[in-house]
């Protein structure tokens, strides 16, 4: 269906989630919300899907949260932020949580929700047109989809802070330097690279990912004795791992591993 808010595709090892509002900006309202978190599930749930790409049609990558909901919810407009960032929030968790990698593509203007969807990619590619802003702020609420739990961990308290405070536009080069995002590159390569990174991702050790990206989500809650225990353990699951066989054969052949079906 190309009018449903959300697409989903699937080719190969790896799914494609694409926020399709372009003409509102791809700003989230309930059934994109909603549309987001069945997609979410399926990604979590398919072992067919190695890698899992996020990204924005038409001009910008997700404006924020859907502001004509916003004003039409009236009185009710707590209830209604209530459902709208509780759906979100589950959508997010899944894709954080998810036992493989999560790449995301992001030209144009990511703000609000949108910049918080796009901070928990683990790795961010973006376009020179693109920009961040937290956005909040400007129409007077606080931040959501994650933001000030991601935000501080990635650029420092500060610096999460003034963006959150000023909600000031934050560049693709200053996005780069600050850790919102992991690489740059120019507009008329971004679909190529992007599709290159993602095959890279999805060819990769996915089991050994999907243990990097717990280890990570925790260790801010860890001790550091907890952290060093857990690193411990999965560091034994991943060398009874298929993966970690083929890849230690692949380094003593001097040639490429092959990861998928070595599971």
């Amino acid at each position: 269906m190309t009018d449903a808010p959300v697409l989903f595709a699937h080719d190969g090892d790896i799914a494609t989630v694409t926020l399709n509002r372009p003409n509102a900006g791809n700003a989230l309202d309930r059934a994109s919300a909603e549309a987001l978190l069945d997609i979410a599930i399926r990604c979590d749930l398919d072992p067919a899907i190695r890698c899992v790409v996020v990204r924005g049609a038409g001009r910008l990558f997700c404006g924020g949260g859907d502001i004509a909901g916003f004003q039409e919810a009236g009185d009710d407009i707590g209830a209604y932020l209530s459902k709208l960032a509780g759906v979100l929030h589950m959508a997010i968790a899944r894709l954080m949580r998810m036992p493989k990698p999560m790449l995301v593509a992001v030209h144009g203007p990511a703000a609000g929700a949108g910049m918080s969807l796009a901070l928990a990619g683990d790795y961010v590619i973006v376009s020179r047109s693109a920009s961040f802003s937290t956005a909040y702020g400007s129409i007077g609420l606080s931040a959501d989809g994650g933001m000030t739990w991601l935000l501080p961990r990635l650029v420092g308290m500060r610096r999460a802070q003034d963006l959150l405070l000023t909600s000031r536009k934050v560049d693709a080069e200053e996005a780069v330097a600050l850790g919102l995002a992991t690489r740059l590159v120019d507009d008329d390569a971004f679909d190529r690279e992007v599709d290159a990174m993602a095959r890279k991702l999805g060819g990769g050790p996915v089991n050994a990912f999907a243990r990097t990206r717990s280890l990570l989500l925790d260790s801010t809650t860890e001790s550091l004795e907890g952290q060093l225990e857990r690193e411990v353990r999965m560091l034994a699951q991943s060398g009874l791992d298929a993966e970690s066989r083929e890849g230690l054969a692949a380094f003593t052949d001097k040639r490429e591993p092959q990861f998928k079906g070595a599971r």
